[in-house]
C-alpha cells in the first residue's frame, strides 16, 4: 500500500464513494465529462484502487482530474453505488495540498478560481458579483454584457434588485459583520490555509515562468494551450 493511498484512503470522500467499484464502466458510459473530454471515471477509480503510488502521483499531476463537472451522475447509475465523482474531489484536494497541481494547465487554473469566486464570497459575499464580472474578462458574455455594465444601476432597478444598497434585497450589500462571520469560517474550517498555500506555489510558478502576478492571472484565466476535448 503506497504512501499516497494511504492518504486518499484518509479522505471522508473515498470512504463514502469508492465501496467495491466491478469495473463495470457504467460510470464513463454515463459521464458527461467523459463524452467531451479525454476523462474516463472508471479508469481512474482502477488507478486507485490499484494502490501504485506512482499512477496516483501521475493522475494528482495530471489534467484528467480536473475534468469531472462534480454532477455526481455516476453515483446514480452504479449497481453497487460507488460514487467516482467523490473520489475525484479527493483526488483533487490532495493535489492541492501537495503543490502538484502546478503541473496541470487546468490545475493552474485553481489560482484563478481562488482569486475570482472566493475573493468574491470574502469581499462582497457573492459567488459572482456583477461589477467583477467584466466583459474583459468574460468576452463569452457578448455584446449585450457589455451593455448591461455600462447601465448596472438602471438596470438592476428595472429587474427589482437592490444592487450594493442597503436592507433587502437581491445583490444587497451585504453587512461587514456578516463578510467577518464568512472569514473566520474560512479559518476555522482551514479554507483560508488552502487558499494561501495555492497562492504560494502559484507565484512560485509565475515567477518561475518570468510573469507578474497580473500577467499569471490572465494568462490561466484567459489562454487554453492544450487541446482537451476527446475527437
Amino acid at each position: 500500500m503506497g504512501k499516497l493511498y494511504d492518504k486518499l484512503t484518509q479522505d471522508y470522500r473515498v470512504k463514502e464513494g469508492l465501496k467495491a467499484c466491478i469495473n463495470c464502466g457504467t460510470c464513463t458510459a454515463i459521464c458527461p465529462a467523459a463524452e467531451f473530454y479525454q476523462y474516463d471515471p472508471r479508469q481512474i477509480v482502477d488507478i486507485v484502487q490499484s494502490k501504485d503510488d506512482a499512477e496516483i502521483e501521475k493522475l494528482l499531476k495530471s489534467e484528467t482530474i480536473w475534468y469531472c463537472g462534480e454532477c455526481m451522475s455516476c453515483i446514480t447509475r452504479c449497481p453497487r453505488k460507488n460514487a467516482p465523482g467523490l473520489v475525484i474531489m479527493a483526488l483533487r484536494n490532495l493535489s492541492l495540498e501537495l503543490g502538484f497541481f502546478i503541473e496541470s494547465e487546468k490545475g493552474r487554473q485553481q489560482y484563478a478560481i481562488n482569486k475570482s469566486l472566493c475573493g468574491n464570497i470574502l469581499n462582497y459575499g457573492y459567488c459572482i458579483y456583477p461589477r467583477t464580472f467584466t466583459s474583459a474578462l468574460h468576452p463569452e458574455a457578448g455584446k449585450i454584457w457589455e451593455w448591461q455594465e455600462k447601465h448596472f444601476e438602471d438596470v438592476y432597478s428595472r429587474l427589482g434588485a437592490n444592487l450594493d444598497g442597503n436592507g433587502r434585497g437581491a445583490l444587497r450589500k451585504i453587512p461587514q459583520e456578516d463578510l467577518d462571520e464568512l472569514k473566520r469560517i474560512f479559518d476555522v474550517t482551514g479554507a483560508t490555509q488552502r487558499l494561501e498555500s495555492v497562492e504560494k506555489i502559484s507565484m512560485e510558478k509565475a515567477k518561475e515562468m518570468g510573469l507578474t502576478e497580473e500577467e499569471y492571472f490572465m494568462k490561466i484565466f484567459t489562454q487554453t494551450e492544450k487541446d482537451h476535448l476527446n475527437h
